[in-house]
């Protein structure tokens, strides 16, 4: 049969340069974008358990849970459309945002997007604070979710662009390590908040999205831009002077000239949506729209969404739910420092790989335990403390598998693959379709809950199985490629090669190597 994914390196240009402090610490402050994003999922997910919360903005939910909680199905207790509303608008406002974003990425730059992006969060982030009613929350909800539309759709061009291409994969997951980082802090502050006296502590938990978004907006003013973005935009001796201080060499005219040709190619494409339709760019467009559907329908959100309604659920108090979620956050954090060190050196595909398998056994186990206890009508009676380690350990290790792999590879394998004069375009639409089915999820995943039961654990390890073998026959490794070379494994894969003639190719680059068959 024909190859599958795994290719041989490129063989074309090693450009020099070396990781210089100056790009390490550039990289690090734009990866703070994924605070505002993980700070918000955090966030989300531990109000709507706080029983002050609930009482105020979602009484028919707190009825069920705090005044009659003997007599109510425990797959049904939270499902509320108004309660999903809330905790879902965010992402229609970011599906709207990401489309705006792309043509102000291209025309102004990643770090005026960046900051753009940052402003809005924290104006939401305000309003959400000081909310007296429900519209008030939903209308928060809606300038975080512009704000983190043009934050998700900037920052992994930003740093797939500024990374040496050897270290681009672990740079590169910087964001997604920040997007763990701020999903750790708001379940640590959620915990503690939740014992303020007086019912108000939610009220810091929202108000505290101020916090990473002026984090991210001071990290926007003092960055410098992207040669590729300086180039785009006409400004080719600066981008020549600043791409020489991040690779921390004065020889980079190979890769200078490199960007500058992928610059006057990108400037004879008008329409670059129109052109994402072409044949040339179809395994981009299926990797845009394929891997962030995927991502989202391995379940991780509804985990981290839900962690402590789903583990008071499952039978644990307030507080134990809220711990035991601020757990998951941990192993989350310490799992993507994982991908970190192992992206660039054993590579993308084999954590994709790995990660779907560990995912589907754990959704299968945690299936297994949840339908022994609930069975069907939802009422498990008292849970034993052994039964609550084991479900909260193999959620642990569920998670474990996304943070070092759909997690962060998610965001990173897009924004790498996509030639400059569709780059931004292309981004738009892998932020927007992540956004579009994060959205859905988030809008039906109670009401599956209640419909499926247990069996909703099954539907996601469906799709976890789904794409992995979708990784396996078509995304081909991009480990140690740099970014205008990428047509060249394109070309090289077994499918998708068709698709490439060798105009396409970069300029003095020969397929010299055959598509192998195994």
């Amino acid at each position: 049969m024909p190859a599958v994914g795994g290719i041989a390196p490129v063989g074309g240009r090693e450009y020099p340069g070396k990781l210089t402090p100056f790009v390490l610490v550039t990289c690090i402050v734009a990866a703070m974008g994924g605070l505002i994003f993980g700070y918000d999922i955090g966030i989300s997910g531990g109000v709507t358990s706080m029983a002050p919360f609930l009482e105020r903005f979602f009484p028919s939910v707190y009825r069920k849970e705090e005044l009659d909680p003997g007599s109510t199905n425990q797959y049904c207790k939270f499902n509320s459309q108004t309660l999903t509303m809330f905790t879902s608008s965010l992402y229609l406002a970011a599906i709207v945002a990401c489309i705006g974003a792309s043509t102000m990425t291209r025309k102004l730059g990643r770090r005026l997007s960046m900051l753009f992006g940052g402003v809005l969060f924290c104006i939401g982030a305000i309003i959400n604070g000081f909310a007296a009613n429900v519209a008030m929350l939903i209308i928060g909800r809606l300038l975080l979710g512009f704000g983190i539309g043009f934050a998700n759709q900037s920052v992994p061009l930003y740093l797939s662009e500024m990374a040496p291409y050897r270290y681009r994969g672990a740079l590169n997951i910087g964001f997604q390590l920040s997007i763990t980082i701020g999903i750790l802090i708001a379940e640590l502050l959620n915990y503690f908040f939740a014992k303020i006296k007086g019912g108000w502590g939610w009220r810091l938990s929202l108000g505290g999205a101020v916090v990473p978004a002026l984090i991210f907006i001071i990290g926007a003013f003092v960055l410098v831009d992207t040669p590729n973005s300086l180039i785009e935009r006409g400004k080719a001796e600066e981008a020549k002077a600043k791409l020489q201080r991040i690779r921390g060499i004065s020889t980079v005219d190979e890769e200078f000239n490199d960007l500058v040709a992928a610059c006057e190619a990108s400037k004879k494409v008008e329409h670059p949506w129109r052109n994402l339709l072409e044949p040339k760019y179809r395994p981009h467009l299926t990797m845009a729209i394929m891997i962030p559907f995927f991502q989202q329908l391995t379940g991780i959100n509804v985990i981290m969404f839900y962690a402590p309604v789903l583990f008071k659920t499952i039978g644990f108090g307030d507080n134990a739910s809220l711990m035991s979620s601020v757990i998951t956050g941990l192993v989350n954090v310490f799992a993507t420092l994982v991908s970190i060190i192992g992206v660039d050196r054993v590579g993308r595909r084999a954590l994709f790989l790995e990660g779907g398998i560990q995912m589907f056994i754990c959704q299968i186990i945690i299936t297994i335990s949840i339908a022994s206890r609930f069975g069907t009508d939802g009422n498990p009676g008292v849970l034993p403390k052994w039964y609550a380690v084991i479900v909260v350990c193999f959620i642990c290790i569920y998670v474990a598998a996304f943070a070092w792999s759909w997690g962060p590879l998610g965001w990173l394998v897009p924004s790498e693959i996509f030639p400059l004069e569709i780059r931004s375009a292309a981004q738009s639409i892998n932020v927007a379709v992540n956004m579009i089915f994060t959205f859905a999820v988030a809008q039906v995943f109670l009401s599956m809950l209640c419909h499926l039961k247990f069996g909703l654990f099954i539907f996601f390890a469906a799709f976890v199985l789904a794409m992995t073998i979708f990784i396996y026959y078509f995304l081909p490794e991009t480990k140690n490629v740099p970014i205008e070379e990428m047509a060249i494994v394109w070309k090289r894969h077994w499918f998708w090669g068709k698709y490439i003639s060798e105009e396409d190719l970069p300029a003095g680059v020969e397929m010299s190597i055959p598509v192998k068959n195994v």
